[in-house]
């Protein structure tokens, strides 16, 4: 029969030790650091949605202050992120909402910092009407919103992509070109000629001797805000580029609105410097913004390489 033992010693309670902290230990290399943070940290944000609600989305948020403290190892990480999370959550996000959160991480770094910044990304979703028809459907801009408050100064910026349809203009010349030669060649001996004649040649496979080329295009805008404002404008701001351009690209599209959209690309002839031209055009009397950088870029169907342009000014 096995004998069964029991321990009969006394055992000592042990006193928990606190958890080390090597961010206190002694730096080899002592100097202050201009930026410690995290980059791409997931959160839920609230935004304004276009009708005056908040909405919540999926937001990519970078986060830093800096290291004032030359003999200090490192930030209180955790604190940034515990902070950033809480004031996300409670806020729906705006520019004087933007200073507070910058606010709070300075304070939570107890003397270590002196400045913070964020850069918040996330897909700004608007529902667009089609051309014609009576379709709707959503479309997708990809934002950043990046926020600096140094010496008490908040510093705000956006930034925002617009894609568009381009037909190039030169192409467009060599075409008409190549259809008037065409006409010219097929009508040589008919007169005089009727217009159900003429019309019926141009509805037929003749009257389409060469057609320009287009491409999608894409508009990189950035603007800086000024202060007095207290909002973050990025549908308006979204409006008034693609109505500058003429031709954003659309959602829902049926044969009529294709149509429409074949008329207004021959409408708006654009090469890459003409639809930087025009964006800036659109912004540089906008007071909400105090600088503007623009960058145009055509992606070509006839070239292997892109064509690009860029304008960049302040606003008085």
């Amino acid at each position: 029969m096995m004998k069964s033992y029991r321990n009969t010693a006394v055992s000592t309670p042990i006193d928990p030790q606190p958890l080390p902290d090597v961010a206190s230990d002694a730096i080899a290399l002592v100097r202050p650091l201009n930026w410690v943070g995290m980059d791409r940290i997931a959160l839920p944000l609230r935004v304004h949605g276009v009708h005056g609600g908040a909405i919540q989305v999926a937001a990519s948020v970078d986060v830093a202050v800096n290291l004032l403290d030359a003999n200090a190892r490192g930030i209180h990480m955790s604190r940034l992120y515990l902070q950033l999370q809480d004031a996300f959550a409670a806020e729906t996000i705006t520019p004087a909402g933007l200073r507070r959160v910058l606010q709070s991480l300075v304070e939570s770094q107890r003397g270590l910092s002196s400045q913070a910044r964020l850069t918040v990304r996330y897909d700004h979703l608007l529902q667009r009407k089609a051309l014609a028809s009576e379709h709707v459907g959503w479309k997708n801009y990809p934002v950043k919103i990046e926020a600096v408050l140094a010496d008490g100064h908040l510093q705000l910026s956006l930034q925002f992509s617009v894609d568009y349809s381009s037909t190039c203009p030169a192409s467009t010349a060599l075409s008409r070109q190549l259809n008037a030669e065409r006409f010219a060649g097929d009508f040589a001996s008919a007169h005089p000629l009727s217009t159900t004649v003429v019309a019926d040649w141009l509805a037929s496979e003749r009257g389409l001797a060469a057609t320009p080329h287009a491409q999608r295009s894409r508009a990189d805008v950035r603007v800086e805000l000024r202060p007095a404002f207290d909002e973050l404008p990025f549908t308006s701001f979204i409006d008034s580029v693609e109505n500058a351009l003429g031709t954003p690209v659309q959602t829902a599209v049926k044969r009529e609105d294709e149509q429409a959209f074949a008329k207004l690309n021959a409408e708006n002839l654009m090469f890459c410097e003409d639809a930087a031209r025009r964006v800036a055009a659109a912004l540089v009397t906008d007071a909400r913004i105090a600088r503007y950088d623009i960058t145009a870029s055509h992606f070509e169907s006839l070239h292997a390489h892109d064509a690009v342009a860029r304008v960049s000014g302040r606003n008085l």
